[in-house]
């Protein structure tokens, strides 16, 4: 198991395992379908049993493990069936997040977030375009968890967080299939923070509409298969 990812900076020991083995799961070095045990993550991390089993707990609900009973933990499989149903629910929030702007405006949109956001998203952009899939995963995540953030309920945020996460574990293997990925996923992030920040609802939705069919429909030609 690669163990790179322990390197983080939160002073929780518990939060930087659990962070650490989520960039593990959403890279694909830690595959679906992969068995392990606390005293297994236990000493590749060097640490002791109790803070490794919070954490496996807490990636157990956020959906990424599933317990097995006397056997330790498991990387959740998802099927496309999931990752339909994934999409299909953040379509629903996030069309539901600019009704509510449209009747009641942006709210507050603070310059130093938006220009963290715009940031991310310069970032994410190039990694898009250049196909240099584990960076873009990570600034794409960030990305939409800022530009979530700015005035919007955390317990949405968190939500689409999560299904951000899971969808991109389901679609990483059938991208790494492809081997070459330049300009393959979407990169229109720069377009979009410029559009909130203009406050420019509509075009701000339209871009969002567009991530959401380019990532579904691509992700729906590699893995065609109704499982």
């Amino acid at each position: 198991m690669h163990a790179g990812g322990a390197q983080v900076r939160r002073s929780s020991l518990r939060q930087q395992i659990a962070d650490a083995l989520r960039d593990e799961v959403l890279t694909g070095r830690l595959e679906a379908g992969r068995h392990f045990t606390v005293k297994e993550i236990a000493e590749t991390y060097g640490v002791s049993a109790t803070p490794v089993r919070e954490a496996l707990v807490d990636l157990a609900a956020q959906g990424l493990l599933e317990v097995e009973q006397h056997r330790g933990f498991q990387v959740r499989r998802l099927t496309a069936a999931d990752y339909r149903s994934l999409t299909e629910a953040r379509i629903f929030i996030v069309e539901a997040a600019f009704r509510g702007m449209a009747e009641h405006g942006m709210g507050e949109l603070p310059p130093d977030a938006i220009a963290s956001v715009r940031r991310r998203a310069e970032a994410a952009s190039r990694a898009a375009r250049a196909g240099v899939l584990d960076v873009l995963i990570g600034c794409d995540l960030r990305f939409w968890r800022e530009l979530t953030a700015i005035g919007a309920n955390p317990h949405i945020c968190e939500f689409l967080d999560r299904i951000r996460i899971q969808s991109w574990i389901y679609a990483v293997p059938h991208l790494r299939a492809l081997g070459e990925l330049a300009g393959v996923c979407w990169a229109g992030h720069v377009a979009l923070v410029e559009a909130v920040a203009e406050r420019d609802t509509e075009a701000a939705y339209t871009l969002t509409l567009e991530y959401n069919a380019h990532t579904r429909e691509l992700i729906e030609k590699l893995a065609p298969t109704r499982s």
